[in-house]
């Protein structure tokens, strides 16, 4: 009896699937492999990202993180994170490739199965990936920056292979090409525009220029959905631009794109928390800088706030549907931005999105 029973334990055991690994390729073209559903990570950015795509548990999983670039970038997102998942406060900080203070000894001390980066910092890191991957740690690198739907699918799909999550990656990474087919759309129909459009990181408040975007962030996006970007061809991915060049554009579009910025009193304030007159008069000094009450964009009542939190993410479709809006006015009328950022919160994030993220200068009606 003793025989047959460790048979039959046998012949189940062998006779079950066995275990794969699971296989993926990033971004950077890499071919990336964990033996199994990781359980320890290290998270480097595209912190909303990785919580829509891998589920409501999924920060149990992570043993560290790149915490600055969350928690001084987007304070009133990361406070309402840390209410809504208390082991938040606990996770160990890696440091930044942003600031040079991103630590590969304490990735490794971390232990990770996973380690979870921004193509941006995978760039920044150059011979530092090596020494990672020395240590056994497999890499993924995930590009939102680049603001197209191919590299938002391809990093969504990815990381939700690797997580054990494909039914919830699947269904966002659907719902984004939907979303932009349907601006794609509307667009066609509408036909062409020459508006131009300026675009200003709205930082250090208006007596200083903020960066402009050219071919990435809300650069790539403007040029996506056919306005005339100013800054392309005159930064890269992002700097200034001259205001006597600004001013001779004449931009019919002007977008301050606005955060949650801590000590920057004269920044445009977007984001978890805002308050819309607090915003509006932080765009008034924008809107009186010199020149440019004679500027198209300002005559017309088209200077706009947009949270700089929003873009390079799984919600810009959002920011997408708002710019595109002030573009080509008829062909989105039904489409309201500030209602489907609040769909998608309530969908995928343990947060609400309360808040301003959208918001023209000019209230309706003045």
């Amino acid at each position: 009896m003793k025989k047959l029973l460790l048979a039959a334990v046998a012949a189940l055991v062998f006779a079950g699937p066995a275990i794969a690994d699971i296989t993926v390729t990033d971004v950077k073209g890499r071919t990336v492999t964990v033996p199994d559903v990781p359980e320890r990570v290290v998270l480097g950015f595209y912190y909303e990202d990785y919580l829509a795509i891998a589920g409501p548990d999924a920060l149990d999983k992570v043993v560290a993180l790149s915490l600055s670039t969350w928690k001084d970038w987007r304070p009133n997102q990361f406070a309402l994170y840390e209410k809504a998942l208390p082991k938040l406060s606990s996770i160990p900080d890696v440091g930044n490739t942003e600031d040079n203070t991103f630590s590969i000894e304490k990735v490794v001390a971390a232990k990770p199965d996973l380690l979870i980066l921004a193509a941006w910092s995978y760039d920044a890191l150059g011979e530092g990936v090596k020494q990672i991957e020395a240590a056994g740690i497999p890499i993924v690198v995930l590009d939102y920056n680049a603001q197209t739907v191919e590299k938002h699918v391809a990093s969504t799909l990815a990381l939700g292979k690797l997580m054990g999550t494909e039914d919830r990656a699947e269904q966002l990474a659907k719902d984004y090409e939907v979303a932009m087919a349907d601006i794609d759309a509307r667009i066609k129909a509408a036909g062409a525009t020459e508006k131009k459009v300026y675009v200003e990181l709205a930082q250090k408040g208006a007596t200083e220029v903020g960066n402009s975007y050219g071919d990435t962030m809300w650069g790539a996006l403007v040029e996506r959905l056919g306005g005339k970007n100013i800054a392309k061809g005159q930064v890269g991915n992002w700097g200034p631009l001259s205001p006597e060049y600004v001013l001779a554009q004449k931009p019919d579009l002007i977008f301050l794109a606005g955060s949650e910025w801590v000590n920057r009193p004269q920044s445009v304030q977007v984001g978890f928390g805002a308050d819309p007159t607090v915003t509006r008069e932080r765009m008034k000094p924008y809107v009186e800088r010199a020149g440019w009450s004679e500027l198209p964009a300002v005559k017309n009542g088209q200077v706009h706030a947009i949270y700089h939190g929003g873009a390079r993410t799984l919600s810009d479709f959002v920011y997408a549907q708002y710019i595109a809006k002030q573009l080509y006015p008829d062909a989105f009328k039904d489409v309201d931005p500030a209602k489907n950022i609040a769909d998608y919160y309530a969908k995928w994030l343990p947060i609400k999105a309360d808040g301003v993220f959208v918001l023209p200068y000019q209230a309706a009606g003045q």
